[in-house]
This record gives structure tokens, C-alpha cells and sequence, in this order.
């Protein structure tokens, strides 16, 4: 891996370990020399991933659609910014200047972006780790509903295992290193 997307919240939520758990990713991420792909804001637990990196000396890639650069405050220190049209596009370059993909605490957004790039894995359109951080059990009800899944037979338990789940930033991280896309195939 060379480069990681971060989906989290544009905001920080109630719960400082969000902050903090945004900013061990940040330091994480530029201690290990992997660059940050991300939304592009300056604001909430986004902004934070993003200083954290550029503070200890990393590469930053930020990608925002036009309409939300007022929103959520284009961060304008990045390495590189890129301005898009649409939320597709957005999301699709995100994609294809990610190595991997790590989720943090969020709300509607951060679901669909977990939930495609996920999908997508099972599909097979790519091959890249997917990796979430569970802080201070705040994905523990939407880890219980994949189970969930499994148990009644709609998810299979290998497809459910592509999900790498962690509490520490630096053990998530070694695992998504580590990852070894299984070619399954959807419907085997």
C-alpha cells in the first residue's frame, strides 16, 4: 500500500476518542509513509486525519465536489487538491488513488462510502483491503448486523471476513497491509 482513503465524519461527534482516534490514523498513516486520500474538508474528524498527516510530514490528496466546497471548507494545505463535478466522481477518483480503504466514526456518508468499497470487494471490481476502526465500540450494534447476516445465510462468512476490524490504529493498519483479497467469486 502506498496510499489510504479515509471515510469518516465531517463533523467530531460527541466523543473525544473520535478526535483522538483521528488523529493516531493521521500520525499512523506518515509514520508508516502511506499517503491520506480523503473528502478534502478542513472540518470535523476529516480535517483531523488530514493535519495529523501533514503535520508529521506526509502526502495529502483531497477530493471535493464543487457544490461542498463551501460546506465543508475545502482544506487548502493539502498536497493536492482535486475539485470534481459530482459525488460519483468524487468517490471514484478517492478509489483510484487508494491502495486501501480505512473507515472511522461517521454518519450517512461514511456507511455508503464502507458499504460500496465493501461491496465492491465481494464483487471482485477490486482487490484493495477494507479496514474499520472500532472506537470505543461505536460500529459494535453494525458489526452485530453483519453477524447478523451471516447467521441467516445472506452474507457468507467469507465475505463477511473481508471486512478488517480493529480498536488500534497501527494493528489496523498491519492488517491491511497484510491482506490477502480471496477470490471467491459472489455466487460460489
Amino acid at each position: 500500500m502506498h496510499r489510504v482513503c479515509v471515510y469518516c465524519g465531517s463533523s467530531f461527534g460527541n466523543d473525544p476518542a473520535f478526535t483522538e482516534a483521528a488523529v493516531a490514523v493521521g500520525r499512523e498513516l506518515a509514520a508508516q509513509g502511506l499517503g491520506l486520500v480523503y473528502g478534502g474538508g478542513s472540518v470535523g474528524l476529516m480535517g483531523t486525519v488530514a493535519d495529523a498527516v501533514l503535520e508529521g510530514g506526509g502526502q495529502v490528496i483531497g477530493v471535493i465536489p464543487r457544490k461542498l466546497v463551501e460546506l465543508e471548507k475545502e482544506h487548502r494545505g493539502l498536497t493536492k487538491l482535486i475539485e470534481t463535478d459530482t459525488m460519483h466522481e468524487r468517490k471514484r477518483l478517492m478509489m483510484e488513488h487508494a491502495d486501501g480503504f480505512l473507515v472511522l466514526p461517521g454518519g450517512y456518508g461514511t456507511l455508503e462510502e464502507l458499504f460500496e468499497v465493501i461491496a465492491w470487494l465481494q464483487l471482485g471490481f477490486h482487490h484493495k483491503p477494507v479496514g474499520l476502526l472500532n472506537v470505543d465500540g461505536f460500529y459494535d450494534l453494525m458489526l452485530a448486523q453483519l453477524d447478523h447476516m451471516t447467521a441467516k445465510g445472506l452474507l457468507k462468512p467469507m465475505h463477511r471476513a473481508m471486512l478488517l476490524v480493529a480498536t488500534d490504529a497501527k494493528e489496523l493498519l498491519s492488517a491491511m497491509q497484510a491482506f490477502e483479497p480471496v477470490d471467491s467469486g459472489k455466487w460460489l
